[in-house]
């Protein structure tokens, strides 16, 4: 904790004065997050990234709070039907000096709603994907889109037919340490000083550069400075990520976010959803242990759904618990079909989560599975305060032994049956030694032990 305050204090905001209300690294265990002065763990899923852009959002937030989820992803995104641009479009054409009031009404609207529940959101400023294809056609940061600049003054291409990990698109060079483009640059500031005029007039906002960036780390470096810079001069700390493409946890990419503390205060861990079973935990545990300073790690995005192929539902839900079982401080389902979003069967699995961590003061637990033996692989996982309490995740169901030499002899076991949300009866047994956990029946089960 000690090294954690040193690191803290080399940080340029350090010396800002702390809101104690704001959304912030966790005193206490800064794995996780506290919110309103107590710790938060958050938890989410959603049928959109760009929440504020859908309609029905007080019903589709209220339906998220109703199964315990407090956080929600929001992506600076304006590719879908229904959508609407930041710029004022006039006759054929954008004028980049000229705000669409809707869009920012709505944006606006989203965060007082949010803020009302204590809903957490985490914003990512650059929406890759508006930047690249068919979407980039109607961007209107393409000069043949709008009134202010040409393609002769700003090097922008007119078509960029490539996928995003090409970064063929030299809307993201601009920055003063690649191309220095000054011309675009001015337009890419003005957005985001709009996107702060709203976001920092409230508390429960983290800030995330980009979605599966792969251009320059310099790009995501800068704006976070600059993000930090802003807030600073209003005397607000913020917090601030990157979200690299890389499916590797170990791709050099992420080395950018691990190795730089004073630029990314902490870490998201989405693409790693990606990956399946016993490797998905074991990436996730090592890049923990890698951390220097212990920071969050978030998970925006969980991948797995039956509609598409990025693994099915069973991996999305084993995703979902072993994120957090891992000691990771945010999960949330990512939207379809890519993701479960706040489906019936992920909500389900949003309130057993719930009511299981409500029950457990999950921000003392570490990740244990090392307690357990006679285990197949991915076939149980643990997170433990060693001589108080335990849980014990199983995505399909088994029998493992949990060693519970530490603990005290007097415990309870309890059961619950994840997928209809229910608690089963406590039973006694005996600490001091091993226990033989089996669960009732085949599916997901979680098991409560102090």
């Amino acid at each position: 904790m000690i090294g954690f305050l040193t690191a803290l204090s080399c940080l340029p905001f350090a010396k800002i004065s702390i809101d104690e209300n704001r959304i912030q690294i966790y005193k206490t265990n800064p794995q996780y997050w506290q919110y309103k002065s107590e710790p938060v763990l958050l938890l989410g899923g959603s049928v959109e990234d760009n929440l504020f852009q859908i309609p029905n959002i007080e019903e589709h937030l209220d339906l998220l709070q109703s199964t315990g989820g407090n956080y929600v992803r929001c992506t600076m995104s304006c590719r879908d039907e229904g959508n609407i641009w930041q710029f004022k479009k006039v006759e054929d054409l954008y004028d980049l000096d000229q705000w669409e009031e809707e869009f920012w009404q709505r944006f606006s609207n989203f965060l007082k709603l949010t803020a009302k529940r204590d809903i957490i959101v985490q914003i990512e400023i650059w929406a890759t994907f508006d930047y690249y294809r068919q979407n980039w056609d109607v961007n209107p940061f393409n000069p043949k889109n709008n009134v202010n600049y040409t393609f002769e003054q700003t090097d922008l291409p007119e078509v960029v037919d490539s996928h995003p990990t090409q970064a063929e698109n030299n809307f993201f060079w601009s920055i003063p340490a690649e191309n220095n483009q000054q011309v675009v640059l001015k337009y890419q500031k003005k957005f985001v000083d709009q996107i702060l005029y709203y976001s920092l007039q409230f508390n429960h906002v983290l800030y995330c550069m980009d979605n599966e960036t792969s251009v320059t780390p310099k790009w995501g470096k800068f704006w976070a400075k600059y993000i930090q810079a802003k807030a600073n001069d209003r005397n607000i700390n913020i917090e601030t990520t990157e979200m690299w493409d890389s499916h590797n946890l170990f791709h050099i990419q992420h080395k950018n976010t691990l190795d730089h503390p004073e630029i990314y205060s902490f870490c998201d861990a989405s693409q790693n959803n990606h990956q399946q079973g016993q490797t998905h935990w074991n990436n996730a545990q090592k890049f923990r242990a890698q951390l220097n300073p212990t920071r969050p790690i978030n998970s925006v995005k969980i991948y797995g759904s039956d509609q598409y192929h990025f693994g099915n539902n069973q991996d999305g839900l084993e995703r979902f618990w072993r994120n957090i079982i891992g000691g990771m401080a945010s999960a949330r389902f990512h939207r379809p079909p890519s993701g479960l979003g706040l489906s019936t069967l992920a909500r389900k699995h949003l309130k057993s989560m719930r009511m299981l961590t409500n029950n457990i003061h999950i921000f003392s637990c570490q990740p244990n599975s090392h307690l357990l033996s006679n285990r197949q692989e991915n076939q149980a996982y643990a997170t433990a305060n060693i001589g108080k309490e335990a849980i014990v995740y199983f995505p399909a169901g088994g029998t493992v032994n949990i060693d519970l030499n530490l603990f005290d002899t007097e415990l309870t076991l309890t059961w619950l049956d994840i997928n209809q949300s229910k608690w089963l009866n406590q039973t006694p047994i005996h600490g001091g030694g091993p226990v033989t956990l089996t669960t009732p029946s085949q599916g997901h089960w979680a098991v409560l032990i102090r």
